[in-house]
């Protein structure tokens, strides 16, 4: 097999959190309500009462202690320190409280922004694209230029129509890059893409190739389970159990949502991501 989708992290690290050049925006702009995910419920606009006066969290070393599963599975691809430092050029929202409630609107937008240029420049990183290279380029180089907007353009921006140009370029790449892959087809008539995949028991099996595009696989049993040059893209992962799995080549797979499975040292991830530390306790 001639595949080759080992991807250069180096390309894909300006689209990680860095959470030393945010004003905790996520801590801040976004709602969420208490769950298996979150202690307590808290108002989109309003500060988690773990942030501290320097935007770092008092409890990042505990979070799943805490009952903060899903702060450790989120996952700005970037958006955080760009609006910080360079929509609002380093003014942060409690000492312009004038802007706090813009910045915090233009905050989700420029999330959904550079979770695209995250796809976008692993599509264009992967040797079974190269028929589409000039296409995926193009497209990325107009969202970079989407991200460099005012806030106020940003905040009228039609986002959904820019994903769909976005999505044509990666469920093209998605053909691509699992074409050639021999694939299980009674399997494929019985699970992929979109389904409802929850608690399915798919230990061993061969899933090699498939197509999980928003397909709900929250605590699937895949253990062991062979799951190379898979596309990801919108997978709900959440506790699904990949002891032993093998995962290499697999497109669209962030690490947000491998920080959301359970894993081992016998799981095979995709070289630009990392195990979570929850794998190795």
């Amino acid at each position: 097999m001639s595949h080759q989708t080992m991807i250069n992290k180096g390309n894909l690290i300006k689209y990680k959190a860095d959470c030393e050049n945010c004003f905790g925006l996520c801590c801040v702009a976004l709602p969420f309500i208490k769950s298996a995910d979150f202690a307590v419920d808290k108002d989109g606009g309003a500060p988690c009462k773990n942030l501290q006066s320097d935007f770092r969290c008092g409890i990042h070393e505990d979070l799943r202690g805490k009952g903060y599963k899903g702060c450790t599975v989120y996952e700005c691809f970037g958006a955080g320190q760009k609006v910080s430092q360079f929509t609002y050029k380093g003014k942060d929202w409690r000492e312009n409280k004038s802007t706090a409630k813009e910045m915090f609107h233009v905050f989700p937008i420029m999330q959904q922004l550079h979770e695209m240029l995250y796809y976008l420049q692993e599509a264009v990183n992967l040797v079974e694209t190269r028929s589409i290279h000039s296409e995926i380029q193009k497209v990325l180089d107009e969202t970079v230029a989407l991200t460099k907007l005012n806030p106020v353009s940003l905040m009228n921006l039609n986002v959904s129509n820019h994903r769909a140009v976005v999505n044509e370029l990666l469920l093209k790449t998605s053909e691509l890059v699992r074409l050639k892959v021999k694939k299980d087809k009674n399997l494929q008539k019985k699970v992929g893409k979109g389904m409802d995949l929850i608690g399915a028991k798919l230990k061993g099996a061969n899933l090699k190739g498939m197509s999980w595009r928003g397909t709900f696989l929250i605590a699937a049993d895949l253990r062991e389970s062979d799951l190379r040059y898979c596309d990801f893209i919108g997978s709900d992962l959440r506790d699904a159990n990949l002891h032993g799995a093998n995962l290499q080549g697999s497109i669209f797979l962030t690490q947000a949502q491998v920080n959301a499975t359970e894993g081992d040292k016998y799981t095979k991830l995709p070289s630009h991501l990392n195990v979570p530390k929850h794998w190795l306790t």
